[in-house]
């Protein structure tokens, strides 16, 4: 008997081409393999010295039609990211972002706690953090971990992680494995199964923030290399020795002296060496190099938060809270975004992962948040004025309350007598008129000055005149 043929489409199904080479797996393995991203080549950043041409180059390569290529684009992004005002521009921004309130709501609009504590979850922090750094970036693809059971008993995932950027081509929504290698010859993760495991956060053709921030970045960081320089230079007296020695080991063993003093106040030398210290004269590096410095920093807080003066020194109460407007339409988009990757990407994937999530919709809780002292004013007033159901404040500040005291109505104060009678019965007679109107006729007097032996009425009066004629 011959052999059986082997069928071809079967055989292609079970082979694996990875960086290591082709494997053949059986089918179970296959299938399991298939739910996962492929391991990819990682390699070390480069972390060379980048200008504003590097910076033009690798533009020009990302942007290109044909190949395009963000990976010495990223590099100068890495250089970007370390520069301590855009991170505390950045911390300021995703951290608003990531302190506001949540809500999960069902499909009749209720707020459902139960599924909202499947997003109460390290994972969950960390895919909100790697979503708002696709706007700095530009792009971000994001992988669900593996499914689990948690503490709770829950369903989770067990974390979530960033396939590295510089191996995605979101223009042909691509993975390759090596660096460098064409998008023909990678893995387009629009399709299944690893769609179904991956959330992709920003545009295709998006650069990210991070692209414009370093127009300012890289000319920062040369300022403050120059003037680190000139520190060097200008900062420290200089020291001249003059010797009237033509001995070459004299000389040496002075120019070791004088390197080797540092710090030092002393020095030994021949008798007739005189040593001078002259002193610096340059006193604008300040207005040169530091007004760059504060120019660099203050664009660069125009285009990651809109404004200054919420992370700068404002100059009065009406501008700052202009600015604060602004600053908060930016967070407010940034919102926007998460909430749409949620609800159109990831509450999908969890339903297909078998997450008790069907008609559940994500959105922010915009309910106001009160200082202790407002709380206790709102729920006073509310009480003064509605009837508040005893289980709110059994409930909210978790103490037993009983029924609600009922409140006396105030006691009106005693009427005066309408008669000339005191309250005890004794009869006081009524002042007569005429004697009334001669105690207002002294009063008035009283109130007369005498000047140059003339007496004027004060001022204030319908005929004043002044005190001196």
């Amino acid at each position: 008997m011959g052999k059986r043929k082997r069928n071809k489409n079967t055989d292609n199904k079970l082979l694996v081409r990875t960086p290591f080479g082709t494997l053949r797996l059986a089918k179970k393995d296959a299938q399991h393999f298939k739910k996962t991203v492929m391991e990819l080549q990682r390699t070390t950043d480069s972390l060379t010295r980048k200008d504003i041409g590097d910076w033009r180059n690798a533009w020009l390569l990302a942007i290109n039609v044909d190949r395009p290529n963000r990976q010495r684009l990223y590099d100068i992004y890495r250089d970007v990211e370390v520069d301590l005002h855009l991170s505390g521009c950045i911390q300021q921004r995703e951290g608003f972002v990531m302190a506001r309130s949540f809500k999960l709501v069902n499909e009749k609009g209720d707020e459902d706690e139960e599924a909202a504590n499947y997003f109460n979850t390290p994972w969950f922090k960390l895919l909100m953090k790697l979503a708002l750094d696709a706007n700095y970036w530009g792009h971000s693809l994001i992988e669900l971990g593996n499914i689990t059971t948690g503490i709770n008993g829950r369903q989770t995932y067990d974390g979530v992680r960033l396939i590295p950027r510089k191996h995605v081509i979101p223009e042909y929504h691509c993975v390759v494995p090596d660096l460098g290698q064409d998008w023909h010859n990678g893995i387009d993760y629009h399709e299944p199964p690893f769609a179904e495991w991956l959330i992709e956060v920003g545009q295709p053709d998006n650069l990210g923030l991070f692209l414009k921030a370093a127009t300012q970045t890289i000319p920062k960081k040369n300022a403050l290399a120059f003037w680190d320089t000139f520190a060097e230079i200008f900062g420290m007296p200089m020291r001249i020795a003059r010797t009237t020695s033509r001995d070459d080991k004299e000389l040496a063993k002075m120019e070791r002296m004088m390197a080797d003093m540092g710090t030092e106040g002393w020095g030994i030398f021949q008798q007739g060496t005189e040593i001078e210290v002259v002193e610096s004269t340059k006193g604008d590096a300040f207005n040169v190099y530091d007004k760059r410095i504060d120019r660099a920093n203050s664009e660069l807080s125009k285009l990651i938060i809109g404004q200054t003066m919420t992370i700068e020194d404002g100059s009065s109460l009406s501008q700052s809270e202009t600015h604060l407007e602004v600053f908060q339409n930016i967070i407010e988009a940034d919102c926007d975004n998460i909430r749409d990757m949620v609800n159109n990407q990831l509450l999908p994937h969890m339903v297909r992962h078998g997450f008790p999530l069907k008609g559940i919709h994500f959105d922010w809780d915009y309910s106001v948040d009160y200082t202790p002292e407002q709380q206790a004013a709102y729920e006073q007033l509310v009480l003064n004025n509605y009837e508040v159901d005893p289980a709110y404040f059994s409930e909210k500040y978790n103490m037993p309350v009983g029924e609600r005291r009922q409140m006396l109505p105030p006691v009106a104060p005693p009427e005066p007598p309408q008669d000339d009678e005191d309250p005890k019965g004794n009869k006081t007679p009524k002042p007569d008129k005429k004697t009334r109107q001669e105690q207002n006729n002294r009063a008035s007097e009283s109130h007369q000055v005498r000047l140059n032996g003339r007496v004027q009425p004060i001022e204030g009066e319908a005929n004043a005149r002044p005190f001196f004629d």
